[in-house]
């Protein structure tokens, strides 16, 4: 993978990140207030699903990050599970 395509990719996931966090945070604020007013009949439910979506989309972004990360280290020699992270022992 080029330096480009990895600079590119990194950068839509960033962006892919940051629309589902705040697709989560619209839910929530949407959620309150219909819940508020409907009362009883607020459909939870699809509540529930809706925000287990959103969910996924995040996993799905974290997953995709961290395999163009392994991906990167593998590419320059690395292996992926062996490297350290911070600057203790």
């Amino acid at each position: 993978m080029s330096t480009s395509a990895e600079s590119e990719a990194r950068k839509a996931l960033s962006r892919l990140s940051r629309a589902a966090e705040k697709a989560e945070r619209e839910l929530d604020a949407l959620e309150g207030a219909l819940r508020h007013a409907e009362g009883r009949d607020f459909p939870a439910e699809e509540y529930v699903q809706a925000r287990s979506a959103v969910r996924r989309l995040l996993d799905f972004a974290d997953e995709e990050a961290q395999r163009l990360q392994d991906k990167v280290l593998h590419a320059g020699g690395l292996e992926p599970g062996r490297i350290r992270r911070g600057g203790s022992s």
